[in-house]
Parts: structure tokens; sequence; C-alpha cells
């Protein structure tokens, strides 16, 4: 599991650490991992005579950038600090010129229309707000190069904590973090100025807290919470889905999310709508039922909302003691109150722009600041919220949410009619099988992802049917090792 610390968190943990290690010997461990990550880009006999530019900012990151910098010249490359704060870290300052550096004092451009490689040292993890004007130009001028650009911590002009970018920032190639991911390398926008992440690790764990701030699954953090019938199971044991969707105009939606559900491994699934004979002729083992959905038989849980239009069931869905998945129409003027009263666990699955409307912001502000978002929707519902898009996010309800989950998997060929319906039902059949909200939304999201790769790996566009079909694979992608 890939875990994330906010800043604050991550300044007192190098606080303690550095209280017991002599004087510097931080910043070393940092700049020895910085100047490995780069030799391995560099290619392997590719260092000596490569041309190196550091981008040095005041910070503590701009010393880390003049210590791997020196560590390479001393390995015959050619490196040039370019120094773009009102000071530089004197003894990275001097390892540097020590070992056969220079700093170009005239022209910042010059070194870098040649540049192998840029390290980008320019803002670290305290920064805000973008990239100050005067380093603009030559952030631009490395991003314009033919430079491999590596950014040191996190990429200058991002924010750490959120992943918001409210300025202009340098886009990396690859991020070279130390001690522990930072939540702005996981959650766009800040993400894709990233590039390839790698982690050095300076001796921060015993000083982290135990609950991150942020969390990212991996294969066996998904096997291990995917439930597996036993040799006793029963289609009541596995759970039974109920799913209330569609209409006259969005039959489709019905039939995805009853696929989804039974793709994800549901022991039934009832079907209560105007879809039945669509989704019978697609799936003739759905049980299905006119409504209302109290009177369609044992569930234990339901989703609401995929294509439902203006039909009805979403207040009824909700009066039940079951865990309840809202999407799409169903999530259309929810009000808090009644969810917030609900005795069951409820999970909110909307993209940006339901999001937005459910907050009374815009869309491009729920775009720009995802978690700021996701926590505010699980706050303001007291609900488990899964928020869709480039980055898929999940907060779980009240103070006992624990950390926001990230999800690692997907494709930008998930922006397609239909898979969305396809992701709830995936969840509600996990939330039928009894997990709890927070881990069915992070192993439904993953498992979406995950076989969404599976089709568009060497061809491009995908359907939300193929999706659905490509679950199984999925699945057993993740509990292969286990």
């Amino acid at each position: 599991m890939r875990t994330a610390y906010r800043v604050e968190t991550v300044r007192a943990a190098e606080a303690a650490l550095m209280a017991r290690l002599p004087e510097g010997a931080l910043m070393q461990r940092a700049a020895a991992g910085l100047a490995t990550a780069c030799f391995s880009l560099l290619g392997k006999g590719r260092v000596y005579g490569a041309r190196v530019v550091l981008l040095v900012g005041s910070g503590d990151n701009g010393g880390d950038a003049l210590y791997a910098g020196a560590r390479l010249a001393r390995r015959g490359a050619g490196v040039t600090a370019v120094l773009l704060g009102d000071r530089a870290h004197e003894g990275g300052l001097a390892a540097l010129r020590a070992a056969g550096g220079r700093v170009e004092a005239d022209d910042p451009f010059e070194p870098l229309a040649t540049a192998d490689l840029v390290l980008d040292g320019i803002t670290g993890i305290g920064g805000r707000g973008g990239l100050r004007p005067a380093a603009v130009p030559v952030a631009r001028a490395a991003r314009g190069s033919d430079a491999v650009v590596v950014a040191v911590d996190l990429p200058s002009g991002v924010d750490a904590d959120t992943g918001e970018v409210a300025g202009e920032a340098l886009r990396a190639d690859a991020t070279v973090t130390f001690g522990t991911y930072k939540p702005g390398l996981l959650v766009d926008p800040a993400r894709s100025y990233a590039g390839a992440l790698r982690l050095v690790d300076i001796g921060l764990g015993d000083e982290l807290p135990g609950v991150p701030d942020l969390e990212a699954l991996q294969h066996q953090d998904v096997a291990r919470l995917l439930p597996v019938p036993g040799a006793e199971s029963d289609k009541y044991r596995r759970g039974v889905l109920g799913v209330v969707a569609g209409s006259a105009r969005y039959p489709g939606a019905a039939v995805l999310a009853v696929e989804g559900a039974l793709r994800g491994g549901a022991g039934a699934v009832r079907y209560v709508g105007p879809a039945a004979d669509a989704v019978i002729a697609r799936h003739p083992e759905t049980l299905v039922h006119a409504g209302p959905p109290d009177r369609a038989g044992r569930v234990q849980a339901w989703v609401v909302g995929p294509g439902l239009g203006d039909e009805p069931g979403v207040a009824e869905v909700l009066a039940s003691d079951v865990p309840v998945l809202v999407d799409a129409d169903g999530l259309r003027g929810l009000d808090p109150s009644l969810v917030r009263a609900r005795s069951a666990p409820t999970l909110l699955t909307p993209h940006a722009g339901e999001a937005a409307a459910l907050l009374g912001a815009s869309r491009e502000e729920v775009e720009a600041g995802r978690l700021a978002a996701v926590r505010e929707l699980a706050g303001r519902f007291g609900a488990t919220v899964l928020l869709k898009g480039s980055t898929t996010l999940v907060c779980g309800a009240g103070p006992e949410g624990g950390a926001v989950r990230v999800n690692p998997t997907g494709t930008g060929w998930l922006a397609t009619a239909g898979s969305g319906d396809v992701l709830s039902g995936l969840a509600g059949s996990l939330l039928a099988a009894g997990l709890r909200p927070v881990d069915a939304a992070s192993c439904a999201a993953y498992l979406h992802g995950l076989a969404a790769r599976r089709v568009s790996e060497g061809r491009g566009p995908v359907t939300a049917g193929e999706v659905a079909g490509a679950l199984g694979g999925a699945w057993r992608d993740v509990t292969a090792g286990v």
C-alpha cells in the first residue's frame, strides 16, 4: 500500500528524526537516493559526460539538488546550477563546486539548451500558489528542452497537501520523493505533473502516524478484502443485491448496473424498474419485480439511481435498513438530512458535475480541489463518498472514516457512457457481500480501472459492456498471487 502524509506531519517526523542524527545526515540520505535515481534515468554508462542542470531554489530541496549534483559531478557528469532563489544552501553549493560543478551566473537558458537531465529543486513541499514569475521562463525552457526533468520531492508549483495547481508548475518526467508520498503526488491535477514516482526511504517510517492522510491500495491489499465463497456458501450468504435503475429512456443503465453486480460476484440480483425486459434478455438469472422496492424480496444491499430519470424509488430505498449505494439520477437533489438519518451505511458515487451540484459549487472547483470536495461531501452527508474522475477518491463517513483512498488503476478510456453504471453494480455487489462501504468502493474502483486497462491495452477505446466483461479477468489478476 502506498501511503501519503500532509506537509505538517512530514515536517514533524523529519524534526524528530533529525534530533537523533548528525547535522545534515537527513539531507545526505535524500541526496544519495536522488543521485541514484538520476544514475538510473541517465542509463548505464551515460553518467560520464552527461550534461546536468540543477534548478535551485532557496529551500531544502534546493540543497538536496546541489548535493545530488555533487555526486553526479564526481561520477563525471558536467553539472551546472542555476540559482533561482534569493539564497542557496551554502553546504550544497560548496559540495558542488568541490566536485567540479559550476554555477551559472549570467544566462540560465544556455545550459538548458543542451541538457540531458534537469533537476527541479525550485520549490519544495511548502510551496503554494504556483511558480514565482521570475522562475516561469526558466521552468518553461526546461520543459521545452530535450532533457529528462526530475522533480526533487515534488514538482515545483503544485500543492503537496491538496494536489491543486493554482498557477504555473513544472511538469516532470519523474519525481523522486523522500520519506513518504505526499498527497499531491497521488491526486490530480498535480499527479499528472509528477511523472513516474520513486520513493526514497530516509528513515521516517517510525516517526509517522499509523493512519496516513491518503492511501492507495495495491493488488495484495485488494485481494485481502475481496470476498471469496466457501464450500458452504449459497446465494444469500454471497449477498443479494437489489438494483433500482433504468427508465424507458435509459434501459441500458439498468442492464449495465445488473451486469456489474453479477460480474462482481453477487449471489443474486433483484431488479426493480421499468427495464425488466431488457435486463432479462441480457441476464436471465436476474430476479425481476414490478416494485415498489420494499416488496421485491430479501436483499443485503441496494443500488439506486443509474439511468433512473424521474422514476420513483430513491426515497423507498433510503428508508430500508440495509446499505445503500446512490448514483447518478439518485443523487439529484439528495437531502443530506435524509441520508444522515439512516441507520444503515450509505455510499454516494458522484462524478465531478454531480458533486458540484450537491456542494453548490462549480465543476471546475471540484476538479481543481478533489480532496477538499470528497471530504466535504462525506462530512455533509454522513456517508462514504466515491468521487469519480481522473483520480477516483474514496472518503469514509465521519471521524472514523480514516485515510482518504486514492485509486491507482484506470485509464482515460473509462470516460465513456455507462461505465459508471457498471461501477455502481460492482460496488453494490461488494456491499451486499458484507464489505464496509469504504472497502467496497475502493475495491470496486480498483477492479473497474484494472478491467478497463486490460481491454484498452493495445487497442484504445472501450465500451462499458467490455469493461464489465473484463471484471473476471481483473479479479483473477488481483488474486493470482494470494
